[in-house]
């Protein structure tokens, strides 16, 4: 796997650089993911369309800067890091507490007068439904079960004691800014948003999707995968056919 990162953008990762990209999808991974977890993604769009992961602190390249436990702080960094590359139509997609992010950030670069061509959410409540289930007050072995029980990608790494160790207080920090999250009403954005879930997550009920559309003015649709929590792996090609309709319709309606 290879990566850059622009100078002066710690936030940003670029797996498969395209410079003559004419859109690009600013993507934010779930509670203790990293910017890698979009590989495949930006694989399967290149050159398409160029793909910008989000790092958050406290993970990987940056494991030794500080978490950032709010989200609120969370999207006002991302924000300013991506406004940059908001020079080209973009959308933005999100898995899980990236999904909130990704809504957030929208609202940050819409109200800077840089607006999404669409949202993807993935996997996670609307923001006016979001719930505090305490889980970032759980035991370490207590949080492990949970993340265990998700089947989450990179759960191997739950066997390995250093591991584990590095990688426990990102997940306890994304969690405590996922579950301390609290609405502010606002301005609705005006772009598309395409929800995805899978059919058996154990974290969202299917129908609590549909809340969503009352976050924007424009068109809304869900679509459902088999899966749980982390369908997405299993159903890469769908996932990627998805996001290129719902951003090429974008293009169209623009």
């Amino acid at each position: 796997m290879t990566e850059s990162f622009f100078n002066g953008a710690p936030w940003v990762r670029q797996f498969h650089p395209v410079p003559d990209a004419q859109s690009r999808l600013f993507c934010f991974a779930h509670a203790g993911g990293s910017a890698s977890f979009f590989f495949p993604l930006s694989r399967d769009l290149s050159p398409g369309v160029e793909v910008l992961s989000v790092q958050y602190p406290g993970r990987q390249d940056r494991r030794t800067e500080p978490n950032i436990p709010d989200m609120g702080e969370l999207a006002d960094r991302a924000a300013e890091a991506l406004l940059p590359f908001a020079d080209r139509p973009f959308a933005l997609f999100g898995h899980s507490m990236g999904a909130t992010l990704a809504y957030e950030v929208a609202r940050r670069l819409q109200a800077a007068g840089a607006r999404a061509s669409a949202l993807f959410v993935s996997g996670r409540r609307a923001p006016h439904r979001v719930v505090d289930d305490g889980l970032h007050l759980l035991s370490d072995r207590e949080l492990v079960d949970d993340i265990l029980a998700l089947d989450g990608t990179g759960s191997r790494m739950f066997g390995d004691p250093e591991m584990l160790e590095m990688v426990l207080p990102s997940i306890r920090s994304d969690y405590r800014a996922a579950e301390t999250y609290r609405y502010v009403p606002g301005p609705l954005l005006d772009c598309p948003v395409h929800a995805l879930t899978g059919f058996s997550d154990p974290r969202v009920e299917v129908q609590e999707l549909h809340h969503w559309g009352e976050h924007t003015t424009g068109p809304f649709d869900l679509q459902v995968f088999s899966g749980g929590h982390f369908y997405l792996t299993a159903n890469q090609p769908a996932i990627t056919q998805a996001v290129s309709d719902g951003m090429a319709r974008a293009t169209a309606a623009r």
